[in-house]
């Protein structure tokens, strides 16, 4: 069974910095593409940034020149680097990871969430 598991939230100061990690486990053949979500109070949730095998990535505009998104896929992980954290940017942070399984099946899965919380 596969498993998405985050770590690295918690408070900050405004203008500070926070990296996160997440961890995929489980029987994987591939994973294409890995990256984060995240879900502010009242809000719905939202694309952060996508990592690729190739190197490329995408951004929210609202995080671009700010946040940095990176894999190491030896390690089935995917790593996103918060600098010039800004109040609006609290929220549930999620892994995504589309995942091919032995059988050669796609399928999408989730972190548990880690919380990020921007003090101004």
């Amino acid at each position: 069974q596969v498993q998405l598991v985050e770590s690295g939230g918690g408070l900050v100061q405004a203008g500070g910095s926070l990296r996160l990690s997440c961890a995929a486990s489980g029987i994987i053949l591939t994973i294409e593409p890995m990256g984060w979500y995240r879900q502010g109070p009242g809000k719905e949730r939202e694309l952060v940034a996508t990592a690729y095998s190739s190197g490329g990535a995408n951004y929210a505009d609202s995080v671009k020149g700010r946040f940095t998104v990176s894999r190491d896929s030896a390690k089935n992980t995917v790593y996103l680097q918060m600098n010039s954290l800004k109040p609006e940017d609290t929220a549930v942070y999620y892994c995504n990871a589309r995942i091919m399984d032995v059988g050669r099946r796609w399928s999408l899965h989730w972190g548990q969430g880690t919380q990020v919380t921007v003090s101004s």
